[in-house]
């Protein structure tokens, strides 16, 4: 599962390296990815990384104490917010971070692109801890990578913003259909070569890749972690549409049936769920 770029459309990989911007991994996600992968990694040594850049250790230190993150304990310095979170929990903080400081979505149509990416992001975290589903550092990483491809196509492609709003409107083709008929790529085979070329897991880029193919969640060759994060960015998807006020969310009606069953959840529960999550995502606004 390491190549991931080997499960994206095969006649298309080698056109989108070449024709669309992605974005080098940021040195200090290297130096991140470095230390994460020693044999006892040092929470003073990612410490150290963090403080290098003033801006990125001040926002930890907000994310950690967030009502999805912190406890009743409240971190004052990058070395408490890893003591009280994990080295996995906080290396998954600073690769977001650095996300947002390098793939710009600062266009009209992209204005909330990142806002929505983190509630993503912290609705994934929820879902996990709630379910006790995989590991909430993996599940907050996927939230926020899962639809990054969409600022990179939108460079890419100058008529990408219709493509993708006729696309979300959908209610019966997979969402990707529209990208690659009129682009011959879409912004889930972007995300995944993106996560790749950022050294991020292989189960987070898989489920990029597969994150609108919701007939994955009925394959058993498929792994459960990457399956599980499909599921649960279903759930997630329904929570922030309620969140914005939109009664309707086409994602839903595709996959929401599936993602349940896979994950076991009654109509009630799943009801449960969701009102639960809603509550959170206003808690944390």
């Amino acid at each position: 599962m390491s190549n991931l770029a080997a499960h994206a459309p095969a006649d298309s990989v080698d056109a989108l390296i070449k024709s669309i911007r992605i974005p080098p991994r940021p040195s200090l996600l290297a130096d991140l990815q470095r230390e994460l992968a020693a044999h006892e990694p040092s929470p003073e040594a990612i410490a150290r990384i963090a403080a290098r850049d003033v801006g990125m250790a001040a926002a930890l230190l907000k994310l950690a104490n967030s009502s999805f993150y912190g406890g009743k304990r409240k971190a004052k310095s990058v070395e408490q917010a890893i003591l009280f979170l994990g080295i996995n929990q906080v290396a998954s903080l600073m690769t977001g971070l650095l996300a947002r400081r390098t793939i710009t979505a600062d266009s009209a149509a992209l204005a909330t692109f990142w806002d929505i990416s983190t509630r993503r992001a912290h609705a994934m975290v929820y879902l996990s801890r709630r379910l006790r589903i995989g590991e909430t550092d993996v599940a907050h990483t996927f939230g926020l990578f899962c639809d990054t491809g969409v600022p990179l196509m939108m460079d890419r492609f100058p008529g990408y913003a219709a493509t993708y709003g006729a696309a979300a409107l959908d209610e019966a083709r997979q969402f990707t259909a529209l990208e690659d008929e009129r682009h011959h790529a879409n912004h889930a085979a972007v995300g995944c070569l993106l996560a790749r070329n950022w050294g991020l897991s292989a189960d987070v880029g898989w489920a990029i890749l597969h994150h609108h193919d919701h007939a994955v969640l009925d394959d058993v060759a498929t792994p459960d972690s990457v399956r599980s994060l499909v599921a649960l960015s279903l759930l997630a998807e329904r929570a922030i549409r309620k969140y914005q006020g939109d009664g309707d969310c086409p994602e839903w009606n595709k996959g929401g049936a599936r993602a349940c069953a896979y994950l076991g959840l009654s109509d009630d529960e799943t009801g449960d769920l969701l009102d639960a999550l809603h509550e959170a995502l206003h808690d944390d606004a």
